[in-house]
């Protein structure tokens, strides 16, 4: 995760410029984005909070994911994602969030979502996008894969 500090880095430096604050909902990275931002130094000025929301339960009753999506789509899909990200957006009252939800295994996964799938949210004050991504490896690799992915995504967005 070394390699991503400078981009965690430049990332807090654009959103301070231009006075924005940022949140994440991470279930399957358990807070993996959120200590990537908080061991760089002027985080503070721009990180409103995180969530660690692993249980449906906790999606629901914190981020506002609706039963119906959990029952229809699951914890690991599209619907689930974009609702976290307006969830977490609401919660904190930021200007961007990070939304990550998905199966990194060893168990877990099933025919139609194998372990890897994750699904990734950004939120910006001018649109949402929610990424499905098929990681592999074991766990931990799936972990870092999904934490990047959204940190270089967010940098992308924010033309970085």
């Amino acid at each position: 995760m070394k390699n991503i500090q400078n981009t965690v880095e430049k990332i807090i430096q654009k959103l301070t410029k231009k006075q924005k604050t940022i949140s994440f909902a991470e279930s399957c990275t358990g807070g993996r984005i959120a200590a990537a931002f908080t061991a760089i130094s002027g985080a503070s000025d721009v990180l409103h909070g995180s969530c660690v929301t692993y249980s449906n339960d906790i999606k629901h009753l914190w981020l506002g994911v609706t039963n119906e999506v959990l029952e229809n789509h699951g914890a690991v899909s599209e619907p689930c994602v974009s609702q976290m990200l307006d969830g977490i957006q609401e919660l904190a009252g930021s200007d961007y969030a990070i939304a990550v939800s998905g199966i990194a295994g060893p168990t877990g996964g099933t025919e139609f979502k194998p372990v890897g799938t994750v699904y990734v949210g950004i939120q910006t004050p001018f649109a949402q996008q929610v990424f499905h991504c098929n990681f592999s490896g074991p766990r931990e690799a799936v972990q870092e894969q999904s934490t990047v992915f959204a940190i270089e995504k967010l940098a992308e967005v924010l033309e970085i």
